[in-house]
């Protein structure tokens, strides 16, 4: 059963926590809708002095950006674009693009011994990203992964808090131990299994926008989770995954590394991308700067999807801005009844 992955998964005693870490009473992100009274799927219209009529809404939240040529376009309107739900042409109901658009952020550190020569340029670069990208509307957390998944820091926007937890990381290749899942293999890493609970224990519940930023070199080993598993649990949270994928490629020898093709997936299907920059600091700081870049100039469109019915279907979506355009956004979304993006 997956509420029971933490446990079986024997998780070290920091994210072992995590459940009761997620926010006392589950407030909604901050520059998020504020707590309705009405049931849901409803919202209370007010028709006069005596009555209150409740009609779904049912949105569907999608956030995109649109590049051409010359960059990222930045002036759209709603009829520039349109969307299509399983290839059905759908009626957009808000079409908004703003720069500081609040931002939940998970940044999930490969620990794993292959990352040893370059841990130490990914916990500064990812620092002066996290101070850069923040604003106080904003959260963020940190999660380490090689044989263990590690809760580094929790929902803060304090970029110095975050900075602590990064310099506090280091690399854990279990020699002689095993990995957490009872695998033999003394340098498991557990990739996929950090990206499911990344989405599902922690962003789920979350309002606005959700990204996750994954520092790694694409191999894992010993995950109960798979990539299919762990894309399926980013889409149900709506979470943008962008996979910075950095080695040191001596680790691997001439043998190479092979995480590439995997993770490109990860991040087309929920709508981010990878990054490849090797080994090299001045590709990873231009990695970093990319993803801010992005971040700051998103559209959210939100439309009620003329198939109503909250199955727990996949619904592919496609959007297109015109000619000779690129939008970048999540190959679609899960039809449940309880996703605070549906809703």
């Amino acid at each position: 059963m997956r509420s029971s992955l933490c446990a079986s998964v024997a998780l070290s005693v920091l994210f072992a926590g995590l459940t009761s870490a997620l926010r006392a009473q589950e407030a909604p992100s901050p520059g998020g809708p504020p707590p309705s009274s009405s049931a849901p799927g409803e919202q209370p219209t007010d028709i006069g002095d005596t009555q209150t009529l409740k009609v779904n809404v049912n949105l569907v939240n999608v956030y995109f950006s649109v590049r051409d040529k010359n960059g990222y376009i930045t002036n759209l309107h709603k009829d520039d674009c349109e969307i299509s739900e399983d290839k059905i042409l759908q009626k957009t109901k808000n079409f908004t693009q703003e720069k500081n658009l609040p931002l939940t952020i998970g940044i999930l550190l490969d620990t794993s011994g292959s990352q040893q020569n370059v841990l130490p340029m990914e916990q500064e670069a990812g620092a002066e990203f996290l101070r850069d990208v923040l604003t106080p509307k904003d959260e963020a957390f940190l999660i380490s992964f090689d044989i263990n998944v590690d809760l580094l820091a929790d929902y803060t926007n304090s970029p110095s808090q975050l900075r602590r937890a990064l310099e506090k990381a280091s690399i854990n290749t279990g020699a002689g131990t095993g990995s957490v899942t009872g695998n033999s293999t003394p340098r498991g890493t557990l990739l996929y299994d950090a990206v499911y609970l990344a989405s599902h224990d922690k962003l789920r519940q979350e309002a606005g926008r959700k990204v996750l930023v994954i520092l790694t070199d694409g191999a894992d080993q010993g995950s109960q989770e798979t990539l299919k598993s762990s894309i399926e649990a980013a889409q149900k949270s709506n979470a943008i995954i962008y996979v910075i994928l950095i080695a040191d490629r001596g680790f691997y020898g001439s043998f190479g590394y092979t995480g590439a093709g995997d993770m490109d997936r990860l991040a087309r299907e929920t709508g981010g991308r990878l990054l490849n920059v090797g080994s090299n600091g001045k590709k990873l700081q231009e990695a970093f700067s990319q993803i801010q870049d992005e971040l700051r100039t998103q559209y959210l469109a939100s439309y009620t999807p003329t198939n109503l019915k909250a199955d727990g279907s996949f619904r592919t979506l496609s959007i297109s801005c015109g000619k000779d355009t690129k939008v970048q956004a999540r190959k679609g979304y899960y039809a449940l009844p309880d996703s605070p993006d549906n809703n």
